[in-house]
């Protein structure tokens, strides 16, 4: 049974698992547990399931179905696609990355993709030699190797610190991605600034640090970023992001787990031994269900008001992203021509990400300003997958471009968040146009009432539209893959009261597209 949108009579005085918040991580966790033949409750707040990973058509009158906050794939395990039957498959895109930079007045660019041949050369191009590319694939290919060691481990209970440096068996490479700060491993393994910036930006993504921030939130980032699938690869999810909350929301229905929207949680229970009991707001009024377990798809800091505790020491998470959606009637030309833009925009496409351009600007943005030169990265979904939009779009050459841009504290918006994302997505797209040979705006789409095609999203509209915690993407900063003192119990998700488990990207092992807090919380409630 499915229970209708606003609906209060549920199929069961008392469920076996209630979970409070609909977005992937929940549907994960409710789709193994009505798998298992355990009664499920979902309370959604939004008017549909999905949270953060959702497909929307932003732009009045034009068929693009855009995946509107998170946008790429790399740490959803093919196990929870496989257990769970999922009809859902992601398109692995044929270049990496494309760099522009001018040297001596040309421009130019590192391209990282088309076969080794390729890439070997464009580093010879950019560097001078060789030495370059070799000293690239030496990195990662101690990243790869981790990659394949630890990824698996994110589907288990939990390792010790001292279990999981076994199983990597590198003492170098656990020094350089566990120990030292991320920059002196870029520093000591590379030479060009350039190249050095490529690096780092896999340690900074939704996270505001430098390179050699002692407390290692830059490497932890890092090393989510490196290891998923295995691989380290960032796929297109096909169909848009919201293929895979539509296909897990699919599984779990299919599976007996029923899932209420427009049901805001607004306090948990726990209550001991018996029953938690979960109180509820629609809008006919307060309501409440009671379950034997908990779980919730939240953050920690919800969770703790949740359930009327105080959420700890330290600060509060705050997010540093600018997410911009755009839709384009054709793509830029570039300044470089030897890169097809279709190669360059179907990779990352990564602006103003020198080395020295992200120490600048995160120094510029701890100092309360924002970035005089904003770094920001951009792909085009569409390029990989065109079926996320419609087949005139299509015909006529539409594309879709996505931009994340880095170093924005949400400090910095909350004096007034409107006008500071004016200003800065206007630095942001003229560090863009610099690489072009024509205006980003002069390729926008215009919607049915004649407005073009974009749309920005500052860590505080984050917080507003997705209860993200300061705007933070992944629920607080990232943790190591290892029990510490701060993850109790065999998963790294249960709390301090048996009954209620936090199944969100908080939870150790969280963040990013991945269900594998919605995985472990079930694995946690089934006991195993």
């Amino acid at each position: 049974m499915t229970a209708t949108t606003g609906s209060t009579g549920f199929a069961h005085d008392v469920y076996d698992a209630v979970i409070v918040g609909g977005g992937h991580n929940g549907l994960v966790a409710a789709a193994y547990l009505a798998r298992a033949g355990r009664s499920v409750l979902v309370l959604e707040r939004l008017g549909h399931p999905g949270g953060a990973a959702v497909s929307t058509r932003p732009f009045v009158g034009l068929d693009a179905r855009l995946s509107r906050y998170s946008y790429l794939v790399s740490l959803l395990p093919a196990k929870i696609v496989r257990d769970l039957g999922l009809r859902f498959a992601v398109r692995r895109r044929t270049v990496s990355s494309y760099t522009p930079v001018e040297r001596a007045g040309r421009p130019g660019g590192l391209l990282v993709g088309g076969g080794e041949a390729r890439t070997r050369e464009s580093f010879a191009r950019l560097t001078g030699s060789d030495q370059e590319y070799e000293r690239w694939r030496a990195f990662y290919g101690t990243t790869t190797e981790v990659a394949r060691k630890v990824f698996p481990t994110l589907t288990e209970p939990l390792p010790t610190r001292e279990a999981l440096r076994a199983r990597i068996g590198d003492d170098d490479a656990w020094r350089m991605l566990f120990e030292e700060p991320l920059g002196r491993a870029v520093e000591r393994h590379f030479e060009d600034d350039l190249v050095r910036g490529v690096v780092l930006t896999d340690g900074l993504i939704g996270t505001f640090a430098d390179a050699h921030d002692p407390s290692l939130v830059q490497n932890r980032c890092f090393l989510y970023h490196v290891i998923g699938g295995g691989t380290g690869d960032w796929d297109v999810p096909v169909g848009g992001m919201g293929a895979l909350t539509d296909a897990l929301a699919d599984a779990a229905r299919a599976a007996g787990a029923e899932i209420v929207t427009g049901h805001e949680a607004l306090r948990v229970h726990p209550d001991g031994s018996a029953p938690a009991e979960v109180t509820f707001r629609t809008e006919a009024g307060e309501g409440s269900v009671a379950a034997r377990t908990v779980l919730v798809n939240a953050s920690p800091r919800a969770l703790a008001e949740l359930l009327g505790e105080d959420p700890g020491p330290g600060p509060a998470p705050e997010g540093a992203q600018l997410k911009v959606n755009m839709l384009l009637s054709r793509l830029p030309r570039l300044r470089d021509t030897a890169v097809d833009p279709r190669e360059a925009f179907g990779g990352t496409f990564h602006i103003a990400e020198g080395y020295e351009q992200l120490r600048r600007a995160h120094a510029e943005a701890s100092a309360g300003e924002l970035p005089s030169v904003p770094p920001s990265e951009i792909y085009c979904h569409s390029l990989t997958d065109p079926s996320i939009l419609g087949p005139e779009l299509v015909e006529q050459g539409y594309q879709t471009l996505t931009l994340f841009g880095l170093h924005t504290p949400a400090r910095l918006f909350e004096k007034d968040n409107r006008q500071t994302r004016e200003v800065l997505l206007t630095a942001t797209l003229a560090q863009l146009d610099a690489h072009l040979a024509e205006p980003i705006t002069d390729c926008l789409a215009f919607d049915a009432d004649g407005r073009p095609c974009i749309e920005a999203k500052t860590p505080v509209d984050l917080e507003r539209e997705l209860r993200l915690p300061g705007g933070h993407i992944f629920h607080r900063d990232l943790s190591w893959p290892y029990a510490d003192a701060g993850a109790p119990g065999r998963w790294g998700v249960e709390t301090a009261h048996p009954n209620v488990l936090l199944c969100g990207a908080g939870a150790a092992r969280g963040g990013g597209v991945s269900g594998i807090p919605g995985h472990n919380a079930a694995m946690a409630a089934l006991g195993r």
